[in-house]
């Protein structure tokens, strides 16, 4: 961590991966969401997503710090259990954001949007057993 951090765009840790970067314990609420993301940026993270999913409540809010500033980017939580995949999926999704031109609160954005939509479309497919996908092509595939 200490030499991947200072050479990353941006670290996308969820919850209890910020913890275990951290050693810290789990942010159950959103100032220690707040507080965990500005000890990452300290440690070297250019910018931080803390991402919410983990975290009780009806809505799912992920936390952007940069050092110029802080976004935060809520939607209702969805009950599926269609969810693997989600933090590779918002990761992709910001880095094709950024590709094509977006500055990284409108990647996180459009990523943000994106995901929650593939997740809501997630219960159509039926593909394998257990704990299945997000819809990543939900906008292509009616």
């Amino acid at each position: 961590r200490d030499r991947l951090l200072p050479v990353a765009t941006l670290i996308t840790p969820n919850l209890p991966e910020a913890a275990r970067l951290l050693e810290a314990g789990e942010a159950a609420d959103h100032d220690t969401m707040l507080a965990q993301g500005q000890a990452l940026l300290e440690r070297g993270a250019s910018a931080v997503l803390m991402k919410g999913g983990h975290a009780s409540g009806d809505t799912c809010t992920d936390i952007l710090l940069m050092a110029d500033g802080t976004h935060a980017y809520s939607a209702p939580r969805l009950e599926t259990g269609n969810t693997h995949g989600t933090g590779c999926s918002m990761s992709a999704a910001i880095a094709a954001e950024l590709a094509k031109g977006a500055d990284l609160p409108r990647a996180v954005e459009i990523a943000h949007g994106w995901l929650h939509a593939a997740i809501a479309h997630a219960d159509r497919l039926e593909v394998g057993k257990g704990h299945g996908p997000v819809h990543h092509f939900h906008e292509l595939w009616q």
